[in-house]
């Protein structure tokens, strides 16, 4: 709690032990533009109001500071979680919930949309490319997407990205095909 709250809002020099240096959180350093907050639906309940707070008032004090800081943000935040119904078993904020609540947009899973699997997947492969700098260009066999389309998908997004990591770091080739994706199990790599 106390470590999201210092990533989150930031702190001063001494707000607490290990605190040597002045932070900056990631609200500070979106000031001007835009701040994504991932799973917002995990946010402890003794954090909320001070979310709240923020949004409400375009500022915040850092952990162990007293100087407020204007900000101006904008916030995505995204959860998988029903927050409405949170709202009703007293584990998030009703005000917050509508003051998050702008504009809502409801992303079916990646199940749903098998449409968007071969961009994503190439998507993935072309940021592993530029994150690890070679000569190597890998690209999905017709067998292997076709592979990806048929997957249920129960990690969403994040699992076809740690999928086509894998892929990328075990193909021999340039092409990528169905026996590299290993998707057979939930638990870890193996053969299909």
């Amino acid at each position: 709690r106390d470590l999201m709250e210092s990533t989150v809002f930031g702190h001063e020099k001494g707000a607490f032990t290990g605190a040597v240096s002045q932070h900056k959180g990631a609200f500070e350093q979106a000031n001007g533009g835009t701040i994504f907050m991932d799973e917002i639906g995990e946010l402890p309940i003794d954090l909320q109001p001070k979310l709240l707070r923020v949004l409400e008032n375009r500022e915040l004090k850092r952990v162990g500071g007293d100087r407020t800081i204007r900000i101006d943000v904008r916030v995505v935040a995204a959860t998988n979680r029903d927050l409405r119904k949170m709202v009703g078993e007293s584990t998030f904020r009703e005000d917050l919930y509508f003051r998050l609540s702008v504009i809502q947009q409801m992303l079916p899973p990646l199940r749903e949309r098998a449409d968007d699997i071969a961009l994503l997947a190439n998507h993935f492969l072309e940021s592993f490319t530029k994150k690890h700098p070679t000569n190597r260009r890998l690209r999905l066999s017709p067998e292997a997407l076709e592979v990806l389309q048929r997957h249920k998908w129960p990690g969403n997004v994040r699992e076809l990205k740690n999928v086509m990591e894998r892929a990328y770091s075990l193909c021999d080739g340039d092409v990528i095909g169905r026996n590299d994706l290993h998707l057979n199990s939930a638990l870890g790599p193996g053969p299909i």
